[in-house]
């Protein structure tokens, strides 16, 4: 019976999510319906925290402000949804940056909770359970999660989609981070190209998580589904087109590529492509080239549901 109503408390309960990573900062609020969650709010802002990090070790003033007037936006739609619980997770930059605490403090002012700096495993294991959660179909066995973000991506292997991976690898490369070490000309020269490929290289050579040891790939955030949106040449990114697509292996180079080889006003003309993207879109797109290139997989099944969705799930399922 005490576990019955708290089941039922459960369903009823209405969460807040918000991943706040190296270039965006996410909300869902949700109700837990017993089925599945039941999203009333899914927000994204582009703040680049992460702007000049690698170089610097802190958070740029520029980007606290940034940051900290879409979390004000956010505290306003919690507040107007009426979620009683509230999950901040952030990564990459924070992990990093040697002035965390006065981002740390500035959102808890803001939204009166805790923000949880979580580690590269604990980041791993929310994207995975975010990304398999809700698939229609099953990939190929072991499948791998490539969660590209600003700062980091995370290589995550489960056998089975049910449970939490079986192994998890967080690298310190990602779209901004590797932008602003390597890609610097627009576009990008083919030393840079080379230079920022040789240290994606080096990365997948020295993880513990191999793409090889991979049937399927399931490729989550931001860079993946940016890159799906042109794959799929949609007239503009459409969330419900992007979400489950099963993209050929070839199909992807080829785009990447082309994003490459684009100066920054150029992928900013795409109709598909978001303008906080635009300018770091080659260096993430070429951590997936390079990852697929290592995988047996023909196709990449690409999931709008990521890291958000897991620590939404982990409000009303905490392991």
């Amino acid at each position: 019976m005490v576990e019955e109503l708290a089941q039922q408390a459960s369903r009823n309960r209405r969460v807040a999510a918000i991943d706040c990573g190296t270039n965006t900062i996410k909300l869902l609020i949700g109700t837990h319906t017993g089925d599945g969650l039941d999203v009333a709010v899914r927000e994204a802002r582009m703040v680049r925290l992460g702007q000049g990090l690698d170089a610097s070790g802190v958070i740029a003033a520029e980007a606290l402000e940034r940051a900290f007037a879409a979390i004000d936006e956010y505290a306003d739609l919690i507040r107007d949804h009426g979620a009683d619980r509230v999950r901040f997770v952030a990564t990459s930059a924070t992990r990093d940056a040697a002035n965390a605490e006065v981002f740390t403090a500035g959102v808890r002012d803001r939204l009166g909770v805790e923000p949880e700096v979580v580690s590269g495993a604990e980041e791993a294991a929310l994207a995975f359970d975010g990304a398999v959660r809700n698939l229609r179909h099953t990939p190929d066995l072991p499948a791998l999660v490539v969660d590209i973000g600003g700062g980091s991506t995370e290589l995550i292997l489960g056998t089975a989609l049910t449970s939490a991976p079986s192994a998890a690898h967080s690298m310190d490369i990602g779209s901004v981070r590797l932008h602003e070490r390597h890609l610097r000309s627009d576009p990008p020269t083919m030393d840079e190209v080379a230079a920022c490929v040789r240290d994606i290289d080096d990365h997948l050579d020295r993880s513990p998580v191999s793409p090889t040891a991979a049937a399927g790939v399931i490729g989550v955030a931001g860079t993946t589904t940016t890159v799906a949106a042109g794959v799929l040449d949609l007239p503009a990114y459409d969330r419900d087109a992007i979400d489950q697509a099963e993209l050929a292996v070839d199909h992807v180079h080829a785009l990447v590529d082309r994003l490459v080889a684009m100066t920054v006003a150029e992928r900013l003309a795409l109709p598909w492509m978001h303008p906080g993207r635009a300018d770091v879109i080659a260096a993430g797109a070429l951590i997936l080239s390079r990852v697929l290139r290592r995988t047996p997989a023909a196709t990449l099944l690409v999931s709008e549901s990521d890291i958000l969705d897991g620590i939404a799930w982990s409000l009303v399922e905490p392991h």
